[in-house]
C-alpha cells in the first residue's frame, strides 16, 4: 500500500509537524465522566436498601446519557460519530493482533477495540436499565433481578478490560489517553482537529443531569419514610424467597 493512501487517523506514526489538537469535544468528555461517576455510584449502592433511590436515580441518569450519546454519535463532531470509529469484526481482530504484537496502528479517535467496548457498554447500559426498571416496579419474577445483576457485573468486566486496553494503548503509543479524555487534546494535525468544542451542549447536558438529581432529591421520602420503604421492600423479597 502506498504510504500516501493510508488514512491519517490510522497511521502508526504522525506526519510532521504534529501538535496537540482538539479531538474530543466537550459533550463527549462530560458524557464520559458522568457515566464513570454514575456507574460507580450505582454499582456501589446496588445492595443497599437505604440508598435505593440513589441507585435508581443513577441508573436513570446512565440511560439518559446513553440516549444523548447515541444522538451525538449521529449528529456530533466527526470523531464522536459512529461512522468514524465503529468497525467490523475483522478490523477489531487486526487491531487486537497488532496490539498483542506491540505494534498497534495509531488512531486519532477511538481505535476499533475501544469502539467495540463503547458499543458493548451502551448495550449493557440499556439492558441494565430495562431490567432494573422491571425489578424496581415489581413487573416480573425474581429471575430478572438475577439478570439485572449479571448485566451489571458484565458491564464492570467490560470496563476493567477497557481500562486495561487504554493503559496498554497509552504505553505502546506513548500518549496519555486518559488525559486526552480530560483535556480533549491529542497529538495530530490541524485536519484532525474539531472546529468547535460545543461547550454549550455540554453545559446543557450537565444542567439536565443536575436538574434531574435535584428533582429526585426533592421527591425523596423523609428518612423515616425511606426506612419504612426499605423494611417493606426487604419483607416483600423475604416473602418471595419463602415462597
Amino acid at each position: 500500500m502506498n504510504a500516501a493512501s493510508e488514512s491519517r487517523a490510522e497511521s502508526p506514526t504522525l506526519p510532521e509537524p504534529a501538535r496537540k489538537v482538539l479531538v474530543w469535544d466537550a459533550p463527549v468528555r462530560v458524557f464520559h465522566w458522568l457515566m464513570v461517576f454514575s456507574f460507580a455510584g450505582a454499582y456501589l449502592t446496588a445492595e443497599s436498601e437505604r440508598w435505593r433511590l440513589l441507585h435508581v436515580s443513577l441508573g436513570y441518569t446512565m440511560t439518559g446519557l446513553v440516549a444523548f450519546r447515541i444522538v451525538w454519535g449521529l449528529l456530533g463532531t466527526r470523531p464522536a460519530r459512529f461512522s468514524d470509529f465503529v468497525r467490523g469484526p475483522a478490523a477489531v481482530a487486526r487491531y487486537l493482533g497488532a496490539m498483542l504484537r506491540g505494534r498497534p496502528k495509531r488512531h486519532v479517535g477511538h481505535n476499533p477495540l475501544g469502539a467495540l467496548a463503547i458499543v458493548a457498554l451502551f448495550g449493557l447500559t440499556l439492558t441494565i436499565a430495562a431490567s432494573g426498571w422491571a425489578v424496581f416496579n415489581d413487573a416480573v419474577g425474581e429471575w430478572l433481578a438475577s439478570a439485572h445483576e449479571f448485566a451489571a457485573n458484565a458491564m464492570l468486566a467490560v470496563i476493567v478490560i477497557h481500562i486495561a486496553g487504554v493503559l496498554l494503548a497509552s504505553k505502546l503509543g506513548h500518549e496519555n489517553l486518559i488525559g486526552a479524555m480530560i483535556t480533549g487534546r491529542k497529538l495530530g494535525t490541524p485536519e484532525d482537529s474539531v472546529r468547535s468544542a460545543w461547550r454549550s451542549v455540554a453545559t446543557l447536558m450537565l444542567a439536565a443531569v443536575l436538574g434531574f438529581w435535584w428533582l429526585q432529591w426533592q421527591t425523596a421520602p423523609a428518612a423515616g419514610g425511606m426506612a419504612g420503604q426499605a423494611a417493606a421492600s426487604t419483607a416483600k423479597h423475604t416473602e418471595r424467597d419463602d415462597d
